[in-house]
C-alpha cells in the first residue's frame, strides 16, 4: 500500500508536534486513514534540530529551502507551519500551482489571503486543509463545515486567544494589573515578547473572519473585522463586572443582523452563569448557535505543540482518505459550494445594537445621575442596572456604573461624548460591550 508523503515547511513546535505525534500513533492513524501517511521531506532553517529528531528513521530528507520540497515530484501533500503571511503565501500558491494538497496552521495566511488561495485550489483540483488555524485542537472548523452543515448558523462567539484569556483570568482571580499579569504570561511563554497581536485582538479576529466565512459561505474579510484588545482594562472594572453577576473576556463574535454580519473582537461582559464565562487560564471555547441544534460549545486547549498537531494531523487523513475523489464531490473548503457564496455585507461597528457597561467618575453632588440619564434618555438608551459607590473618606468624587439594554452604538458613542462634557464628570467614560449570549 503506497504511503501518502507529506512535505514539512518548518519544525518549530508545531512542526515537532506533528513529526512526534504522527510517528506515535502511525499505526492508529493508518487504521484510519486507510494507507500510511509519512513525512519525507522536511524544510526548517534549523537542520540540526530536525536532524537530531529524524535520527535512525529512514526516508526523510532534510533541507533549509521550501521552494525545494514543495516542488518536489515525491510530495502529495504539503504542509506549512512557518508561520507569518510571507513567504508562506507564495510557498503555498506554488505548491498548489504543482498539484499538491496543502495542509495550514497559519490564520494569518488564510484571514488575508484565503480567498486567494482556495480559488486556486479549487481551480486545480486540490484540497487545503485548515483545522489547526483556529482554537488549536478543538475541531471547530469540522464542526462548522460538516457537523452543523443541516443548520442556519446565527452566531458564533468564542474565547479563541489564550494569551488574552489566561491574562483576564489571573487580573481576576488575583486583582494583579493588567502590565503584571503580561510579564507573568511572558515568562511563563504564554505571550510573546511583543504580545501585540494577542492582546490587542488581532489574532482574535485572523481566527474570527476564517469561521465567519464558514459559517455564513461568504468569502474571507479580514479587514472587516473590528478588533479592540484588553490593554485598557483595569481591575476596578473587573470587580465591578463580578459585584454585577458578571465575567469580562476578550470574545470574538461574528453574528448574523437584519442588514448584514457583524464581526468584531472586544473585550465583552457576559453573565456569569455562562459556561463560556467560566472558560480558564489559556483554554479556548466556541460557542455556535444553529436554528434546528441550537447552542453547541467547543472547549479545549487552543495552543501548543501537540493539540495543534492533533488538528494539523486529522487534517491529513482527512486529505488522505479524499486524496482520489472526485474534486466535485468534496466538502468545499468554506462549506458552500464555491459559486454560491454569499455577497452578505459586513457593518461597521456604528450600526451594531448591543448592551453596553459605561463606567464613570463624577463629583458627589445631586443632579449628576439625573443629567447623565437624561442624555442617555435623549437617545433612546435605557438603563436595564446601576451602581453608584460611596466615596472615599475625604474625596469629593465616586464612581457610577451602568449597565444599559441593547442599543446602536453610534448612539451610545454620542452620549458618551456629552457625558464626557459634563462639567461634574471627569475624565473619560469606560465603555465595554455587553453579551448575554442566551
Amino acid at each position: 500500500m503506497k504511503a501518502i508523503h507529506v512535505g514539512l515547511l518548518g519544525f518549530g513546535t508545531v512542526g515537532r508536534g506533528t513529526w512526534d505525534v504522527l510517528r506515535r500513533n502511525q499505526e492508529e492513524i493508518l487504521r484510519r486513514a486507510g494507507r500510511p501517511i509519512e513525512i519525507n521531506w522536511i524544510a526548517t532553517r534549523t537542520l540540526d534540530r530536525a536532524r537530531e529528531a529524524t535520527r535512525g528513521v529512514a526516508g526523510v530528507n532534510l533541507a533549509n529551502d521550501p521552494a525545494l520540497v514543495v516542488r518536489h515530484p515525491d510530495v502529495d501533500i504539503v504542509c506549512e507551519l512557518i508561520g507569518g503571511v510571507d513567504p508562506a503565501r507564495q510557498l503555498v500558491l506554488d505548491a498548489i500551482e504543482h498539484g499538491k494538497h496543502v495542509v495550514t496552521a497559519n490564520k494569518a495566511l488564510l484571514a488575508q489571503h484565503g480567498t486567494e488561495i482556495f480559488a486556486a485550489a479549487h481551480a486545480k483540483g486540490v484540497m487545503v486543509g485548515f483545522e489547526a488555524a483556529v482554537a488549536g485542537g478543538i475541531p471547530i472548523i469540522k464542526a462548522l463545515r460538516e457537523g452543523l452543515t443541516a443548520n442556519r448558523i446565527e452566531w458564533i462567539a468564542g474565547i479563541i486567544n489564550g494569551t488574552s484569556n489566561f491574562i483576564l483570568s489571573e487580573m481576576r482571580s488575583r486583582g494583579a494589573s493588567f502590565e503584571t499579569v503580561l510579564r507573568e504570561a511572558q515568562a511563563l511563554g504564554y505571550a510573546e515578547a511583543d504580545p501585540t497581536f494577542d492582546v490587542e485582538g488581532i489574532d482574535a479576529a485572523h481566527k474570527l473572519a476564517i469561521m465567519a466565512s464558514i459559517a455564513f459561505g461568504v468569502p474571507m474579510q479580514f479587514e472587516k473585522a473590528y478588533a479592540e484588545g484588553i490593554t485598557k482594562l483595569t481591575r476596578e472594572d473587573i470587580r465591578y463586572a463580578e459585584e454585577l453577576g458578571y465575567r469580562i473576556k476578550l470574545i470574538g463574535l461574528a453574528r448574523r443582523a437584519r442588514d448584514g454580519i457583524e464581526l468584531r473582537v472586544h473585550p465583552t461582559l457576559i453573565p456569569a452563569k455562562r459556561l463560556i464565562a467560566n472558560v480558564e487560564g489559556a483554554m479556548n471555547a466556541v460557542l455556535v448557535k444553529g436554528d434546528a441544534v441550537g447552542a453547541t460549545l467547543y472547549y479545549g486547549q487552543g495552543a501548543g505543540a501537540e493539540p495543534t498537531a492533533s488538528a494539523v494531523i486529522a487534517d491529513l487523513v482527512d486529505v488522505t482518505r479524499m486524496h482520489t475523489a472526485d474534486p466535485e464531490h468534496r466538502v468545499p473548503h468554506l462549506a458552500f459550494r464555491a459559486d454560491r457564496l454569499s455577497d452578505l455585507p459586513f457593518l461597521p461597528m456604528a450600526e451594531v445594537a448591543t448592551s453596553y457597561y459605561l463606567r464613570m467618575r463624577v463629583e458627589d453632588q445631586p443632579g449628576v445621575l439625573a443629567d447623565i440619564a437624561r442624555i442617555l434618555a435623549d437617545r433612546g438608551i435605557s438603563i436595564d442596572a446601576m451602581i453608584q459607590k460611596e466615596p472615599s473618606e475625604g474625596e469629593a468624587q465616586t464612581d457610577i456604573i451602568l449597565l444599559t439594554h441593547l442599543c446602536v452604538e453610534g448612539r451610545v458613542v454620542e452620549a458618551i461624548r456629552a457625558i464626557e462634557a459634563l462639567p461634574t464628570v471627569a475624565g473619560q467614560v469606560t465603555r465595554i460591550r455587553l453579551e448575554a449570549l442566551a
